[in-house]
């Protein structure tokens, strides 16, 4: 079975954002999809690690930003490469504003947003899946959304080639935010510590 089959799906990009007892999180996913037009339902699956999932299974609420284009790294780095309980992802942030549900838009690099209130929840073993009723939505932009291709090839910066540490020891580079592994063999069972992702998203690094 050739795992990199999964990397052909195309997928979107996008900040949920959650709010709890007065603290605002969020975290970038590429799994929000619409379900039904009538009503107007759509999904996201969070990983259960993540803050906001946590934020999302007590409030029931969250809002999801849209990417676009036109976003930086800066944007995936604060969202993306950094926990919530750990801390604050909106410290020296300006760009977002309050949704009438009471979590935050996103408005730097984004062209759209999307509030939702939950009405199921799945537990899917890794993920945590919100079925949700759309409450609010609009346009802020025009940019095209980023994919998680474009994301790839335009967005993350590309890393250094280097194969191995100055000791000779074997690196191993997360594809999805960069984190690297060092070790002559990665883990089966092996998370990324930044992003959550499984070793099947790793890949050796060759100089």
């Amino acid at each position: 079975m050739n795992k990199k089959a999964m990397y052909t799906i195309s997928y979107g990009l996008f900040v949920v954002t959650a709010c709890r007892d007065g603290k605002d999180n969020g975290c970038i996913t590429n799994t929000v999809i619409q379900l039904t037009s009538e009503p107007n339902r759509i999904s996201v699956a969070v990983n259960k690690s993540n803050y906001t999932s946590e934020m999302i299974r007590e409030t029931g609420l969250f809002t999801a930003s849209v990417i676009a284009q036109d976003a930086t790294f800066d944007l995936f780095r604060r969202f993306g490469f950094q926990s919530g309980r750990d801390v604050d992802k909106f410290d020296g942030f300006d760009s977002f504003y309050r949704a009438e549900n009471g979590t935050l838009i996103i408005t730097e690099g984004t062209n759209a947003w999307i509030s939702a209130e939950v009405e199921q929840t799945i537990d899917l073993g890794s993920h945590m899946l919100f079925i949700a009723r759309v409450t609010d939505m609009n346009t802020i932009g025009d940019v095209p959304s980023a994919t998680y291709t474009y994301y790839q090839e335009k967005i993350k910066p590309k890393p250094e080639a280097i194969g191995k540490t100055a000791e000779g020891k074997t690196i191993w580079r997360c594809r999805i935010c960069g984190y690297e592994y060092v070790g002559e063999e990665l883990p089966e069972d092996f998370i990324c510590p930044i992003c959550k992702h499984p070793a099947s998203d790793f890949e050796k690094v060759t100089g």
